[in-house]
């Protein structure tokens, strides 16, 4: 299984997840969401793949998202203006986002990492 791994190295969530899958001796390609995140078609791939909502791709909590006033504007924007928003952004991507091409997992926790990644 190859895995693509987004995260940010300073992210205390993205180092647990990598700690998770290292103890696990899952192998990954890790990828610095900020410096190169996923294309709008790679967005839009894992967003089929993963039947999550769209706006669950988006780190909420995140200082650009707040900046950009997103929690009202995402309302009125179309799934294909959603997916450049977030590819134009790193920092607008929820993190971490791992997947082997067949599935998805958005943020980190440990039991739906062992559901999905085991």
């Amino acid at each position: 299984m190859s895995l693509t791994f987004y995260g940010y190295p300073k992210c205390g969530t993205c180092r647990n997840a990598k700690k998770w899958l290292d103890t696990h001796g899952l192998t990954y390609k890790e990828i610095h969401i900020f410096d190169s995140p996923p294309s709008k078609e790679e967005l839009k791939d894992m967003l089929e793949l993963s039947r999550f909502e769209l706006k669950k791709f988006f780190n909420t909590s995140g200082e650009v998202y707040r900046e950009l006033g997103l929690k009202d504007k995402l309302k009125s924007l179309s799934e294909d203006e959603m997916l450049e928003l977030l590819a134009s952004n790193g920092r607008l991507i929820k993190r971490p986002l791992l997947t082997d091409g067949k599935k998805v997992t958005i943020g980190y926790k440990e039991e739906d990492y062992a559901k999905s990644w085991l």
